[in-house]
């Protein structure tokens, strides 16, 4: 790994380290995500740390795997262009706006959930919803177990800083031409990059939830590393904008 550049191995290391360790906690019934993944800010397991520890943790080894893939393939050419504190500041910065954006989201949906139940409902989910999850199980009344997901569900993985190098490859190189299966002719990086920016707008709206992917959360990380490298770009006009 002497060729990958020094933030981007060290990423790499640190999120497989800690999808090993999940595992090896798991075997002591000791479950790693309800610790640092990201829960509702109205739930009583969150804690503010989480918006930072929920990029380290992953759901299973086809997640971390394209997640790592794309900081490798990706990232590095960020960091060799922005230099190692540039990009690391950003990564970091878009994976807790993304956090961010996903608290929003759930504290939309759950709003929007609990007006129309009684407070006794409430209340249940409250009190044995978490117990429920932990179990593999749920309320079988659709509003109680929506509401129990929102509430003592979490959310983990490095999407949200993962969309925003997608973005940040896109925004710097935008006519580099990429190779998607099962396109059969390549594409510009800034056509890949809108693709992929639409797909979770209509994801996010359209499954509402039910495919387990925090869509808005990619949206997210998205938006902040737009604004991010719009700063830096009118910031550093008159020197450069691929400096660190």
């Amino acid at each position: 790994m002497n060729s990958i550049p020094t933030v981007t191995k060290n990423l790499l290391i640190i999120n497989v380290l800690m999808f090993l360790g999940t595992m090896v906690a798991e075997s002591y019934h000791i479950d790693l995500a309800d610790y640092l993944g990201l829960h509702f800010f109205l739930s009583e397991r969150f804690n503010v740390a989480q918006l930072v520890t929920y990029m380290f943790m992953h759901a299973g080894f086809t997640h971390i795997f394209f997640n790592m893939f794309a900081v490798w393939m990706f990232g590095r050419i960020l960091e060799q262009v922005w230099g190692p504190k540039r990009f690391l500041f950003y990564y970091l910065v878009c994976g807790i706006g993304a956090g961010l954006i996903q608290e929003v989201v759930m504290g939309v949906r759950y709003f929007s959930i609990e007006s129309g139940m009684s407070p006794e409902a409430i209340q249940a989910v409250y009190d044995q919803g978490a117990q429920a999850l932990r179990s593999n199980m749920n309320f079988v009344d659709p509003a109680m177990g929506s509401l129990n997901l929102v509430l003592n569900g979490q959310t983990v993985g490095a999407s949200g800083a993962v969309y925003a190098i997608l973005l940040g490859f896109g925004m710097l190189f935008p006519n580099q031409p990429m190779f998607i299966f099962p396109l059969p002719m390549p594409i510009k990086a800034k056509y890949f990059v809108i693709g992929y920016a639409l797909i979770e707008l209509y994801s996010g709206f359209a499954n509402n939830a039910g495919d387990n992917v925090a869509h808005f959360a990619h949206l997210g990380g998205m938006i902040f590393g737009f604004f991010l490298i719009l700063y830096w770009r009118n910031k550093n006009r008159g020197n450069g904008f691929y400096y660190n």
